[in-house]
């Protein structure tokens, strides 16, 4: 069962990463990725792992120790806990660079490899895409605004 809930944590998840990388256009992958609601499966799968673990997660969590995080790792339900927090997380980070890469028009094709990254290595992920980011807020507001439209010409006098 442990193993069967680890898999599908990242099932759960996938989905909506497909979307943001292969379908980024597509109104639904938009609706879908301005919801923070697509973790909430997620959060079940963590609760189900974390109930039985539930005083070695919060010894983890309220007294962080290496030691004790070693401990509770070695917990198959703690390891499936902590894997779990992190694609939920992943996908919400995932969900705002998305986002983000939208409303600045960064093309889908820099986004899906940054995306990739961000799932496999979020950590390498986002410092990357957050200069990508800022240089495409650099260029934007660097370009020249258009020239405004001439004033039409005066129409003839009637004769």
């Amino acid at each position: 069962m442990t193993g069967f809930l680890f898999e599908l944590t990242f099932l759960l998840a996938a989905p909506v990463w497909l979307l943001m990388i292969f379908a980024p256009r597509w109104r639904g992958t938009e609706r879908l990725a301005a919801s923070p609601l697509t973790v909430l499966p997620l959060l079940v799968v963590w609760a189900v792992f974390a109930a039985p673990v539930l005083p070695e997660l919060w010894a983890a969590v309220s007294s962080p120790d290496i030691d004790t995080f070693r401990e509770l790792t070695a917990l198959a339900n703690g390891a499936g806990a902590l894997w779990a927090q992190v694609i939920a997380w992943d996908l919400l980070l995932g969900q705002w660079m998305y986002r983000e890469a939208r409303r600045l028009s960064v093309p889908p094709l820099l986004m899906a490899p940054l995306l990739l990254l961000t799932i496999l290595l979020s950590p390498v992920g986002l410092p990357l895409f957050l200069l990508v980011r800022a240089i495409w807020m650099a260029r934007t507001t660097r370009r020249p605004a258009p020239a405004p439209a001439p004033a039409p010409a005066p129409a003839p006098a009637p004769m």
